[in-house]
Order: C-alpha cells, then sequence, then structure tokens
C-alpha cells in the first residue's frame, strides 16, 4: 500500500472493485506515462499531452440530470437546465455502474479538493477508468498534500466510466450519455463520454449547491489582484473577454472560471486552468500559449502532426471547443494561495452586438442584482445558420448551467455582499461601437482595458456621469485617454434613429427575459429594469 493511499478505500463506500489494479492519487508523471502506454494519448513536440475526446467535444446538456427526492424537491430549481431524475432510475443506474467498475481491470482514484479556502471546501474522491481523466481531474481542482491522504474521508464521489452506455428506458435518460448528479447521496455518476469537463463542471454545481447555505456566494467568474491588494471579479459569458481582461501582467491571477466569496475571501474553487485553445497565438495571449509547450498539460482535441508532433492551433477538425488543461502556477503572476481579500470591484462583462450598450457603465446595487440576473450578452450574426441579425443570449447569474438553486438564492447574496463591503459594480461592453455587428466594429480593446484599469485604481470614481437614458446607469461623461465619442453609444451611430430603434429593441429583450424574476426579487431591483420608450 502506498503513502498516498487513504485509509478509508473504496470498499467501505460500498463499491466493490472484483480484481481490478488500483491507482491512487498518482502525480503528473506516472500519469502521464500511463495515459501513453495505454494508448489514451500522445506527447507534442514540447511536452503536453494530447489527447481526443470523440464525438463528444463539449457538455452534453441535455444528459445531464439532478435526482428529485427529499433533499432536493424544494431547493433546486428545476427547468430546462435543472431536469430531474427519478430516485429509482438513479438507484438502477447507480447498480450498473457499480457492476460496470466491479469488472475493470484498472482503475484511477483521486482524492481532490473542491475549493481553496479550508473553511469552505468539500472533499471529492474521483474514480476513473481512463488516466488522462484522472490526470486532468487532479489538475483542475485543489491538490492535498502528500500528508493529508491517509486520513482523507469523502463527502462525494464522482464515477466517470466513458465506455458505460445508460439505457434510457431502464435509466430514465435521454441517450446513451448520463450525468446524473445525486444531493442525497452525493455520488455523481458520468457515462458515455469522454469530454472531462463533465467532472470539473459536476463540482462546481456541488458547491453551487452547498455554499449558499453557508452565505457563501459562488461564482462563474475569473478573478485578480492589483498591486495595493485589491480583489477584482469579472463575471461574463462565453466571448466576452473573462479570461483575457482578468489575465493582466499588472495584477495577480486568482483563477479564471469558478470562484466563491465568503466573509473573508475570494478564493478558487480550482488549481487549475481550462482553457479554450482554438486559434491561440503566442502574441495575443503569451501566457496561455506557453503552457502548451510544458510537460503536465493536457489538450484535448488539439490537432497535431503525427511526425513533428508540432500543434496546430488553427484547426478545428476535431473540435472548435479544443482545450488545454494546465496547473495554475503555470500561469506567471498566479496566486499562491489561489485566493484574495474580498473584492473590491465587480466587473460584469457583455458583448452587446447590437452596439446599444456604453464601453462602461457604474451599477447601483439593485442594478447590479438585475444585470447579474440577466446575464446577458448577444451571438452575432452568421455564428449559426439562419442568424442574420444579432441574437440576445441571456444566461442567468452569468452560469445558468451550473446553479442548481433559484437564481433569486445567487442573486440576493452577491446584492448583500456587494452592499455589505461597497463595492463598486461595473457593466463593461466588450461588443460593438458605431452600429450593431456588420455596421459597427469592436470595441477597441485598448479603450476597453483603459476603462477598466480606470475603475480599478480608482480614477473612474472622480469623473463625471450621465445617467443612460435607456438603462439608468451611469455612464462617464468623459476619462483621460480615452476618446469621449466612444462613450456615448448614440453618438458612434451614423444613423441615430437607427440607434434607438435597436435601443428600444434591446430594452424589450431585457424587460421579457426578467420576467421570469420579478415575484422572486424587492422594488429596487424591479425598479432597475431599463425603460421602454
Amino acid at each position: 500500500m502506498s503513502a498516498r493511499t487513504p485509509a478509508f478505500d473504496l470498499s467501505q463506500q460500498g463499491i466493490d472493485t472484483g480484481s481490478a489494479e488500483l491507482h491512487w492519487n498518482l502525480t503528473t508523471s506516472p500519469l502521464i506515462e500511463t495515459s501513453v502506454r495505454r494508448g489514451e494519448g500522445r506527447l507534442a513536440k514540447h511536452g503536453p499531452l494530447v489527447v481526443e475526446t470523440g464525438k463528444h467535444t463539449g457538455r452534453s446538456a441535455n444528459d445531464k440530470f439532478i435526482v428529485r427526492d427529499d433533499e432536493t424537491e424544494d431547493t433546486v430549481w428545476w427547468g430546462k437546465v435543472n431536469v430531474p431524475m427519478a430516485p429509482e432510475h438513479f438507484a438502477a443506474l447507480k447498480e450498473d455502474f457499480l457492476a460496470e467498475v466491479a469488472k475493470k481491470d484498472t482503475l484511477f482514484v483521486q482524492d481532490l479538493y473542491g475549493g481553496s479556502q479550508p473553511d469552505h471546501r468539500v472533499r471529492v474522491r474521483v474514480i476513473n477508468e481512463l488516466a488522462w481523466h484522472n490526470l486532468f481531474i487532479r489538475t483542475l481542482l485543489c491538490r492535498p498534500e502528500a500528508e493529508e491522504l491517509p486520513g482523507f474521508k469523502p463527502e462525494y464521489t464522482i464515477i466517470d466510466l466513458p465506455n458505460f452506455q445508460a439505457d434510457p428506458e431502464r435509466h430514465g435518460t435521454r441517450s446513451e450519455t448520463v450525468v446524473a448528479v445525486n444531493l442525497s447521496e452525493k455520488l455523481i455518476l458520468i457515462g458515455g463520454t469522454k469530454y472531462a469537463g463533465e467532472m470539473k463542471k459536476s463540482v462546481f454545481g456541488i458547491l453551487n449547491y452547498r455554499l449558499p447555505v453557508d452565505g457563501v456566494m459562488p461564482m462563474h467568474c475569473s478573478a485578480n489582484i492589483g498591486p495595493e491588494g485589491d480583489t477584482a471579479i469579472f463575471f461574463g459569458l462565453s466571448g466576452t473577454g473573462k479570461t483575457t481582461l482578468s489575465a493582466d501582467a499588472s495584477r495577480t491571477l486568482i483563477g479564471d472560471d469558478e470562484h466563491g466569496w465568503s466573509d473573508t475571501a475570494v478564493f478558487n474553487f480550482e488549481g487549475g486552468c481550462y482553457a479554450k485553445m482554438i486559434r491561440l497565438s503566442e502574441e495575443a495571449e503569451p501566457e496561455i500559449y506557453a503552457t502548451t509547450r510544458r510537460f503536465g498539460t493536457v489538450l484535448e482535441n488539439v490537432v497535431m502532426d503525427p511526425e513533428t508532433r508540432e500543434l496546430d492551433f488553427d484547426d478545428n477538425n476535431l473540435a472548435e471547443n479544443s482545450r488545454g488543461a494546465y496547473p495554475i502556477d503555470f500561469i506567471p503572476n498566479s496566486s499562491e494561495e489561489n485566493l484574495g481579500p474580498v473584492p473590491k470591484n465587480v466587473i460584469m462583462l457583455t458583448a452587446d452586438a447590437f452596439g446599444v450598450l456604453p464601453p462602461i457603465a457604474r451599477l447601483t446595487p439593485d442594478q447590479a442584482m438585475y444585470h447579474f440576473l440577466s446575464g446577458y450578452t448577444a451571438k452575432v450574426a452568421g455564428t449559426e445558420i439562419g442568424v442574420t441579425e444579432p441574437e440576445a443570449t441571456f444566461s442567468t447569474c452569468f452560469g445558468a448551467p451550473f446553479m442548481p438553486r433559484h437564481p433569486s438564492v445567487y442573486g440576493n447574496l452577491l446584492k448583500e455582499r456587494i452592499a455589505k463591503g461597497g463595492v463598486k459594480c461595473w457593466l463593461v461592453n466588450t461588443g460593438w461601437t458605431g452600429g450593431k455587428y456588420g455596421v459597427g466594429h469592436r470595441m477597441p480593446i485598448k479603450a476597453t482595458r483603459a476603462l477598466l484599469n480606470a475603475a480599478l485604481d480608482g480614477s473612474l470614481n472622480s469623473v463625471e456621469f450621465r445617467a443612460d437614458p435607456n438603462f439608468g446607469f451611469d455612464v462617464p461623461i468623459s476619462v483621460p485617454g480615452v476618446d469621449d465619442a466612444i462613450l456615448d453609444p448614440r453618438a458612434t451611430w451614423s444613423d441615430t434613429e437607427a440607434y434607438d430603434d435597436m435601443a428600444a429593441k434591446l430594452v424589450g429583450l431585457f424587460i421579457d427575459n426578467f420576467s421570469q424574476f420579478e415575484e422572486h426579487v424587492d422594488k429596487g431591483v424591479r425598479e432597475a429594469a431599463p425603460t421602454a420608450a
């Protein structure tokens, strides 16, 4: 028995592993060695492990379920995102999963933490049939010290069997793929997909369910710390610049995706990063690019020349959603503690393809809650067949697929923490100016960074503001180092009447979307809504 093997083993969890060879808490090098030997992946020229996930190159959102029982009946926000599974279907699924586990000749087990702040982390045990999956989750979660492993006793367990195929009739699934979450048994079963991100997001879902009970705000955001110890958090959906804008050489990175906001800290849920790799360039994102030349990085669905082992990040033949997983300390200016002080600034990022929103706006706590619950960004024309106009996307809390509880739970927590800490809140538009997509142009990154820096260093607080006529939030009139013209979106349009029509359309979309939350928020938040003309 290895010194990294816990006394509380799988048999004590009622898991029969048959005659399988168990590999407990292997570190990076042996896991990579094993992955290559078993033909699960190949080493690229500069050291990363390159793997392919097959037909599943992203999350299988339609195959995720939460068991509906006495624990979850009144605590989970049931609907399109949180889809119920009957307890009897889960029981059958568990029986078949455990039978499959008992047939395996080799299994890999990692004992890990979800969350870097000891008071609020959860202990998670992950059981894998693939060595590279075990490496992935070890890279992405927080790793215990070696001396902690013998006494490790898990609170939650994830079993991930990509070769398992669910039976829709017996298991109540929609296909042969399944992600089943049982919050009462604290057990998650993942089958029929090799996409490793399902494990990471399952732990995020656990923390999103647990932490609000303790008054801790779970967040789908990036976070960094300024030289004066000032923490900033960045909410934003894909394509809004969340990772890019938080990766600032002058600030220390806490993390790029999932965090908690407690009474004393903003803490990373993870010990690694999971970045998009498609069309990655050394010039645009040098820190992330450097991780693709490191031993210990796992690259999913990145095309590699079989002879030279050179990587081609522009080739999307395997996936548009190619990804890289690497330890957070591969980023040079990352936080050693994986946490920072409570935030002084909250940034909500949106890529407004309608060209209506200003490049930056200051929000009151009520407005912040309104825009947090709205979670707005926009798809641009041409990204999908039949999309010829900008299309609004609303993902509540900037992370609806991972929020088990009602959005108002998270919204009220955010509002309380903002008010309690006197936190400054900003809405930053990284989308279009001078017209909608196809007419105007993308917001200059130089202007966005200048405005963001002014917000974070406090200098933006001393400039003159005006009230936006559509959304009511405060917009700066003039900011040193930024062209004043860009601060008034209407003035950037050559056809101001067309701007007014587009603004009215976007306001209507906000109002229609927010109707689902009106009965769950107070008067102040309802009055923070934009005003229809």
